[in-house]
């Protein structure tokens, strides 16, 4: 159903049993997916491709132009998939010529005022909670958890089933699997709790927890910690990803808790 007051310019493509509200608008150079909801006041701009199933609320902002000044009008998009909840006054702006795109994946919730800049690329089934401001180009893995109103600085990469604190400031990467808080950022142990609610074995948790033991909490470098993960530890999936995903890094993972860790 396509309300009489929203405005749809002819040339937008829109799926089945589509729901778009009253005074929405929705440009000409935009592809919607069946069974996606556009709620009141929504303006879905020119670049935008939409999957299934998504909900959209009122106030948000789909693929305004990049706030950036290298931006000279260059080709494009917003790419997002199926089964999202975008909240209240969210706003997604479209790549530059960096990547050309900025990308969602599936089952992600995206709560209130959430920011994304330019280029970010983000997983399946992540929270970013109310506030969440994202700078050009960062990166998050499925099942990341970002705490309300942070902060998280241009080129930053949040791995994979991580937890962030909330208000916390983001300048440097935060590997897989851990829980990062206070200030200046830093490990405050893995994320326990996550990795069991979605079915990782005690035994690969445990193994994750002595991967980080050698990188946090021991005498070694990160280089030193990262040859003895890849010498004595047994190969396992969650190892290879801890280890790509450091090597693959431009800035530097953040710091360790100087103090006790919790576990």
């Amino acid at each position: 159903m396509i309300s009489n007051l929203a405005y749809v310019h002819p040339n937008a493509k829109i799926g089945n049993n589509v729901v778009i509200e009253p005074f929405a608008m929705i440009y000409g150079d935009v592809e919607i997916g069946d069974g996606t909801w556009i709620a009141s006041n929504v303006v879905i701009m020119d670049g935008s491709r939409i999957g299934k199933d998504n909900k959209i609320f009122p106030g948000a902002v789909i693929s305004g132009i990049p706030q950036d000044l290298k931006f000279i009008g260059e080709y494009t998009t917003v790419e997002i998939g199926d089964n999202n909840t975008i909240r209240e006054c969210v706003t997604i702006n479209r790549g530059t010529k960096a990547k050309y795109k900025t990308v969602i994946g599936n089952n992600n919730l995206l709560m209130a005022y959430v920011h994304l800049g330019h280029d970010c690329v983000i997983g399946n089934s992540c929270v970013i909670v109310n506030s969440v401001q994202l700078a050009g180009e960062v990166e998050v893995g499925d099942y990341a958890i970002i705490g309300g109103a942070t902060a998280v600085m241009q080129f930053t990469r949040i791995g994979s089933h991580t937890y962030i604190g909330g208000c916390s400031q983001v300048r440097k990467d935060v590997p897989p699997f851990v829980r990062a808080a206070r200030e200046p950022l830093c490990y405050v142990g893995i994320n326990s709790v996550g990795l069991r609610r979605r079915g990782f074995s005690n035994e690969s948790i445990y193994g994750i927890q002595d991967m980080y033991r050698m990188i946090y909490q021991s005498d070694l470098n990160t280089s030193q910690a990262m040859e003895q993960i890849e010498s004595t530890m047994p190969k396992s999936a969650e190892r290879d990803e801890i280890l790509n995903f450091i090597r693959g890094g431009k800035k530097g993972i953040m710091r360790g808790f100087s103090s006790e860790i919790v576990e």
